[in-house]
């Protein structure tokens, strides 16, 4: 399990990321672009190193990377209130790799940070690049591509979702299948805005059939998520982490977060 979620954090660090990054309209973003592959080279570095005082360096590369977008972040321009909830969105994007990155320090040194094994900060590093930068950032496309209430909402409920699961490590599994049951709502929203757009992509079958992908894997994955979630808070029978990882982290990793950047990549959207 631990070489394959590697694997995918890999991914996020070196292709889902760059590819988001570049769906920002912003010349702000520019020094970010610029400085993240830097930092994404190290954190893939530290991975495949033993613990200790190297891999430790190489994430703390990958952690000023991830500062100077969290920088970014806080320096964006005000925008109108008609455009807070994309707003909401991009920062919940550009702040979770600030997680992430204090997650990857902590569990390449060896730290048990707030008391959670290597295993468990290791899964924290993915599931911000994923769920939390990806799925964040896509939420913010769809106030572009499909403006409305609906978009609007899946906006809003990602991050609150996302942030309900951060809180729930430190609290009580209830509260963890809370943010996954708002995540969940928000991600399959994502989803059913994401079809009706790919529907009307006229020609451009290859632009559609990412779109249509990223929609599809989202409806099963977050099934996965939410029976994980359960389980945990109510001791019922759920997959384990391994089958998790193998199954609803390469959904999301792969079905999910690279159909959805190339493919709003090559739609043309932005943010």
């Amino acid at each position: 399990m631990i070489v394959l979620v590697k694997l995918m954090v890999v991914v996020g660090m070196l292709v889902i990321v760059p590819i988001g990054l570049r769906l920002l309209d912003d010349p702000g973003a520019a020094l970010a672009r610029r400085v993240w592959p830097i930092g994404a080279a190290f954190g893939a570095l530290s991975l495949w190193l033993p613990r200790g005082s190297a891999a430790t360096a190489a994430a703390t590369g990958y952690a000023t990377a991830a500062a100077v977008l969290c920088a970014y972040a806080m320096s964006r321009p005000a925008r109108p209130r008609s455009e807070w909830p994309a707003e909401i969105a991009v920062l919940t994007a550009l702040l979770s790799l600030g997680v992430a990155a204090s997650a990857l320090v902590a569990e390449r040194s060896g730290y048990p940070l707030f008391g959670f094994r290597p295993t468990v900060l290791l899964l924290t590093v993915a599931h911000f690049h994923f769920a939390g930068f990806a799925a964040a950032l896509v939420a913010g496309l769809q106030t572009r591509a499909k403006p409305g209430r609906a978009a609007d909402a899946a906006a809003l409920t990602v991050p609150a979702g996302t942030l309900l699961v951060l809180i729930g490590y430190f609290t009580a599994e209830f509260v963890e299948l809370a943010g996954a049951l708002v995540l969940t709502a928000g991600m399959w929203t994502i989803g059913w805005l994401t079809w009706r757009y790919a529907r009307g992509m006229g020609p451009d079958r290859l632009t559609a059939g990412l779109l249509y992908g990223s929609a599809t894997v989202l409806a099963a994955s977050m099934v996965l998520a939410v029976s994980w979630a359960l389980g945990e808070a109510t001791g019922l029978p759920h997959p384990s982490l391994e089958w998790m990882a193998a199954t609803h982290g390469v959904a999301n990793a792969l079905g999910f977060a690279l159909c959805a950047m190339v493919g709003w990549r090559r739609a043309g959207a932005y943010l």
